[in-house]
């Protein structure tokens, strides 16, 4: 962050917007403290959650308070705004409450206590200032007056448009389970993809997560072993398109966001025998596991024995034998993954599927460090979290490291322990003999 400089006491306003709260607390408005305005602006310009930020000049319950406030503001930090030769606007924002016209005229009659020396211009004023006020949470009781009020100078709106912009509804190519534009978004945030990053998504199935971090200027590229997905075949997911065009793959996905020069490749994969050569590659990983539901859990292989082809014989229309992948082994393979072949610094950010009434353990591993761990509800028993982690230590350190790994992760007890959990909530739910089956589809 840029170190504080020019104006003294500055502190900043975020109107948060009101959905994805179960990543954060529900209230609209966040004050910000130690940060300069070139630090907002950087935020805003990625943030998907956010409406608008300010440069709080005045806050209180009341709107006397609010006035007390604004007096005591530092002049030398109103001034360089309200000059003779400058032009502004005074808008009024109302959280839970709509306020008539004449009410907000009202509102800013009432401030005229702020010595604005500048000209009232209202389509195109150099400065913006906003009167915010929040009425609490509950639209069933909504009280008469403000539960708090904000006064500040407007500097930056959000990136929300880029939810309805890269909207799923007119995405070129979709699939059963394409990721939601503002969700991609936010996982891409979360990874800190920046310009020129390198990312990955080993369960990349019609490219939704790479949509979004190619926005930010990273080059992307990503496997998944559904042959059809990769290669845009078969039946459509539209319900008034019966199978997929021509043209429908990933990277028309980037082309019609004007990001195709980002594409690398996808290839099919199977996730659980990866084809990398060991090496440090990737700057984020990021991904949306399948969890046996919509998308069938699969990986190449069998329990029985195959009779194989002569060696060096090649059979064109051969397709590999598959087998349950089970959610514990998908999630080891990840973190083992992702440990191997981040960056130094690296991040990866998956989503975990969890039985909301059990204690849910998130497997952990001693070359990544756990960053956040955010939980959205998908219905009344179960729920999934995005899970943050970021790569602290090298695999090759790991035998240094013995005495202080962590005692949850291993080859065997770690991912057991993490499976016996999650799939004995799922068990006592569904009342099935074979608890894996209700997840897995098997």
């Amino acid at each position: 962050m840029a170190t504080s400089s020019g104006r003294s006491c500055l502190q900043y306003l975020l109107h948060l917007a009101q959905d994805n709260l179960d990543f954060r607390l529900p209230s609209p408005f966040w004050c910000l403290n130690g940060l300069v305005e070139e630090d907002v602006r950087s935020i805003m310009a990625r943030s998907v959650c956010a409406k608008s930020a300010f440069e709080l000049w005045g806050h209180g319950r009341t709107h006397s308070e609010l006035r007390t406030s604004l007096l005591n503001y530092p002049s030398e930090n109103m001034s360089p705004f309200m000059h003779k030769d400058s032009t502004y606007r005074i808008n009024v924002y109302t959280f839970n409450k709509t306020l008539q016209f004449a009410e907000r005229i009202k509102r800013i009659d009432a401030m005229e206590y702020l010595q604005f020396e500048g000209t009232v211009n209202l389509k195109n004023p150099q400065h913006i200032f906003c009167l915010l006020e929040d009425y609490g949470t509950d639209p069933n009781n909504i009280p008469e007056h403000p539960d708090y009020i904000y006064f500040g100078r407007w500097i930056a709106d959000g990136q929300r448009e880029l939810i309805q912009s890269h909207s799923v509804k007119n995405r070129h190519f979709i699939g059963n389970t394409s990721m939601d534009a503002g969700l991609s978004f936010i996982m891409a945030n979360h990874a800190r993809v920046k310009e020129n990053d390198l990312v990955f998504d080993p369960f990349v199935g019609t490219g939704s997560l790479l949509v979004a971090c190619s926005h930010f200027g990273a080059y992307v590229c990503g496997t998944d072993i559904d042959y059809n997905t990769i290669h845009g075949k078969g039946r459509s997911s539209r319900k008034s398109q019966k199978w997929r065009g021509p043209d429908e793959n990933i990277r028309a996905n980037l082309r019609q966001y004007g990001t195709e020069k980002m594409y690398l490749d996808v290839m099919v994969s199977d996730a659980s025998k990866p084809v990398w050569r060991e090496a440090a590659l990737f700057d984020a990983i990021i991904t949306d596991p399948p969890y046996g539901i919509r998308e069938s859990t699969r990986r190449t292989g069998s329990n029985k024995e195959i009779t194989k082809p002569t060696e060096g014989i090649y059979v064109e229309s051969h397709v590999p034998v598959s087998q349950a992948y089970h959610l514990s082994d998908i999630f080891t393979d990840l973190l083992n993954f992702s440990a191997h072949h981040l960056v130094m610094g690296g991040r990866l950010v998956y989503w975990l599927p969890v039985y909301r009434y059990c204690d849910e353990m998130v497997p952990l591993h001693p070359c990544l460090q756990l960053i956040s761990n955010c939980e959205q509800t998908l219905s009344s028993h179960t729920s999934r979290r995005l899970i943050t982690m970021e790569k602290i230590k090298n695999p090759e350190d790991l035998d240094t490291l013995a005495n202080v790994a962590d005692p949850r992760f291993s080859p065997y007890q770690g991912h057991n322990a993490f499976r016996e959990k999650y799939f004995s909530g799922l068990n006592k739910r569904c009342g099935k003999e074979d608890h894996r089956s209700a997840v897995n589809g098997d």
